[in-house]
């Protein structure tokens, strides 16, 4: 369902991407494979959506260490859309571009900027981004900067769902949202500064 811009409604967003164990083979990139979206009433405190996009990959194939990882695989990714129609979802279905959002860290911000602009795709969010991991940090006093799933531990929530799918990602991190903004925490408003297509990110990112 659609919901008007005009609440107070945040989208979380978490990507999966192509990944081996190390470096990747001759020609392949990182491509974003799946990207999981979880909408958050602020006003509410209430998770009220979630989604789950599937990404055709171009220039990469699912290794077996990212099936591992992420429990996708090639045939299931091969049934997603492109890159190019998963961001104008992102925009014309979640308003992506209007509604400020979050992801934990900044991983999901840096790879959609360099795939943007590798395959010169609009960019589909708006500058309001919130680095939750950081918000989290301070929030909590910790010196390292913990994962989802520690962070999680630290917070007394549950972990649901599968670690590393990007859908049950999203709806985990907008819980610590939640849990941020019941003690005061999370920033009404902050904005990143506007993403620029060089941006490199490793090929995964650690728990």
């Amino acid at each position: 369902m659609n919901s008007t811009c005009t609440k107070p409604l945040l989208n979380v967003v978490d990507v999966e991407a192509t990944c081996w164990p190390g470096s990747p083979p001759p020609r392949a990139v990182s491509e974003i494979i799946e990207i999981g979206l979880t909408v958050v009433d602020l006003s509410t405190a209430e998770r009220v959506e979630r989604h789950r996009i599937l990404v055709r990959p171009a220039r990469s194939e699912v290794s077996d260490f990212c099936t591992e990882l992420t429990g996708l695989t090639q045939d299931e990714v091969d049934g997603g859309l492109s890159f190019g129609e998963a961001c104008r979802r992102l925009a014309s279905e979640h308003a992506s571009g209007a509604r400020p959002w979050a992801s934990w860290g900044d991983y999901d911000r840096h790879q959609f900027a360099r795939q943007c602009g590798a395959t010169r795709t609009p960019y589909p969010f708006g500058r309001r981004h919130t680095n939750a991991k950081a918000v989290f940090t301070e929030v909590h006093g910790l010196r390292k900067r913990p994962g989802m799933a520690q962070a999680l531990g630290i917070a007394g929530l549950p972990l649901e769902g599968r670690h590393h799918r990007g859908e049950d990602d999203a709806w985990n991190i907008a819980a610590l949202v939640l849990h941020l903004a019941g003690r005061d925490g999370w920033p009404s408003d902050r904005a990143s500064p506007s993403p620029g297509p060089t941006a490199a990110p490793s090929s995964w990112r650690p728990p």
